[in-house]
């Protein structure tokens, strides 16, 4: 019979050349002796999961169905860009969220994030909503009039911004009624 691989182990192999303690141990801590491992600290856990580009910093960890990246910070899984931020700004200030500026939920880099209400948070949308039958965000198609409306929300009020014939006519007119009613929507501010 062929005894474990590790020096000075007499016991009977019993996977992959060791012992069933020292393949346990290999595979709990990654070595077969009982050395005191240097925990790392989670700032290097969590760029290790970070590939930095000269723009977006992509996570390569794990991801939630809407494709945030999760890192499990102690005992609680935290959003990965909520991390990002932590370790390079600290906090998030009470009653804020983090807004994207590049619109890539994937996205770590904290000089891409920036703290906003929900309302703010809401008012930078990358574009229409997945459902939407026009494409275009803020613009519906009404079908007994047969053209273009234009509703903008704001703090939970609708805005009417007109009924219109070409649907090229209602996006700048709802670009016009988000840059008059709204402070944080960059993409349009830049369009327009």
């Amino acid at each position: 019979m062929s005894t474990c691989s590790v020096e000075g182990c007499e016991t009977t192999i019993y996977a992959k050349g060791h012992c069933s303690m020292h393949y346990q141990r290999l595979n709990r801590t990654g070595a077969t002796d009982l050395r005191p491992r240097t925990k790392a600290s989670t700032a290097e856990r969590f760029w290790t999961k970070v590939e930095k580009t000269e723009g977006c910093w992509t996570w390569k960890g794990a991801r939630t169905a809407g494709s945030y990246g999760t890192f499990r910070n102690g005992a609680k899984y935290v959003k990965a860009h909520k991390m990002s931020w932590l370790l390079a700004n600290g906090p998030v200030p009470d009653g804020m969220h983090l807004d994207h500026l590049c619109h890539n939920r994937g996205c770590v880099n904290p000089d891409h994030l920036r703290p906003v209400t929900q309302k703010q948070n809401n008012e930078h949308r990358a574009g229409a909503r997945v459902d939407s039958k026009s494409g275009v965000r803020g613009v519906f198609w009404d079908k007994n009039a047969r053209k273009w409306d234009v509703r903008v929300l704001h703090n939970y009020v609708k805005h009417y911004g007109g009924r219109f014939t070409s649907i090229q006519e209602a996006e700048a007119a709802a670009i016009a009624l988000r840059n008059r009613l709204h402070t944080h929507n960059d993409a349009d501010r830049r369009d327009s």
